[in-house]
C-alpha cells in the first residue's frame, strides 16, 4: 500500500535547501538555513549526498567548491571531514549530517529529503546513500517524505523503508538543460513512466512544465503534485493554478492563515 503524503506537505510553503540567504549567515542546506525555516514555521527541503565512509550529508552539489570552503567531490570526504569543511557564507559551521538535521528539526516542520542520484546516468548503480538514509531515519517521528529524481532510487527507498511516503523529482527534461544525460534517458523519464513501480506518494514537478496535460491528469487522478523552484509571489500564483504546493527560494512565501 502506497504510504500517504502527510497534509502539512501541501499546507506549507517548502523552503527549498531551507531558508538559507547568505547575506544572513544562512548558506543553503546549513544548520542556520534550518533553524530559520523552523522559527518561520515552513515546511523544509534538503539535499543527501553520501561520504566516503558511508554517511548521509546535507549537502546539495556533487562537487565542493560552490558550496564549502574545499574543492573536490564531497564524496571523498569522510563524515567528520565534511563536518570540519566550512561552508561559504556560513560563519565556520561545516556540512552537517542527516542525524544532527534529524534532532534538529525534531518533527517541528515537515522534512522533505532529495536523495541525490548515485549512478549519474538516473540509473541502477545506487543502494549505498538510500541505506544509509533509511537507517538514519529509522525512530524519526515527525512529518517526512523522500524523493528523488532517480526512479531506481525511489524503489530502493520503497523497499528499505515501505512505511515512508516517497515521490519521484520530475521534469520537462529538455535536452538542453540535461546535458549529462542521453536523449532516450530524456525522453523516458519525461514520460514518468515508474509511478506506479515505485509507489509514488507525490511527485515534485519543475515549475515551468507545470502545464503539462501529463502532470495535470496525475494531479486530477489524485496525485499530489508538489513544484520546483519558485523565486517570486509572481511565480507562487502561477505555479499554484497547477501544482498543490510550491518549493520555494528567495523571497518569503505566503503562510496560511
Amino acid at each position: 500500500m502506497t504510504p500517504a503524503l502527510p497534509a502539512d506537505f501541501l499546507r506549507l510553503p517548502i523552503a527549498h535547501r531551507a531558508l538559507h540567504d547568505v547575506t544572513d549567515g544562512r548558506p543553503e542546506n546549513s544548520r542556520a538555513a534550518i533553524r530559520a525555516a523552523i522559527a518561520a514555521g515552513y515546511g523544509i527541503e534538503i539535499d543527501l549526498q553520501l561520504s566516503a565512509d558511508g554517511q548521509p550529508m546535507v549537502f546539495h552539489d556533487y562537487d565542493l567548491e560552490r558550496l564549502a570552503e574545499a574543492r573536490g567531490p564531497v564524496n571523498l570526504l569522510t563524515r567528520d571531514q565534511a563536518r570540519a569543511t566550512p561552508l561559504r557564507g556560513g560563519d565556520g559551521e561545516g556540512i552537517p549530517d542527516l542525524a544532527e538535521v534529524l534532532d534538529l528539526v525534531a518533527g517541528q516542520v515537515p522534512l522533505l529529503i532529495e536523495i541525490k542520484d548515485q549512478d549519474g546516468q538516473m540509473g541502477p548503480d545506487i543502494g549505498a546513500l538510500e541505506r544509509a538514509a533509511a537507517a538514519a531515519l529509522q525512530g524519526y517521528s515527525g512529518p517526512l517524505a523522500l524523493m528523488s529524481f532517480n526512479p531506481n532510487s525511489v524503489a530502493e527507498l520503497a523497499r528499505l523503508a515501505p512505511e515512508l511516503p516517497r515521490g519521484i523529482v520530475t521534469s520537462g527534461y529538455d535536452f538542453e538543460a540535461w546535458p549529462e544525460l542521453t536523449g532516450p534517458i530524456c525522453n523516458r523519464l519525461r514520460d514518468m513512466p515508474d509511478l506506479d513501480r515505485v509507489g509514488a506518494s507525490f511527485i515534485s514537478h519543475q515549475a515551468s512544465d507545470l502545464s503539462r496535460p501529463r502532470v495535470q491528469r496525475l494531479r486530477d487522478g489524485g496525485l499530489p503534485v508538489l513544484c520546483w523552484t519558485i523565486r517570486s509571489q509572481v511565480e507562487e500564483r502561477a505555479a499554484r493554478v497547477f501544482a498543490d504546493n510550491v518549493t520555494f527560494e528567495g523571497y518569503l512565501s505566503a503562510l496560511p492563515g
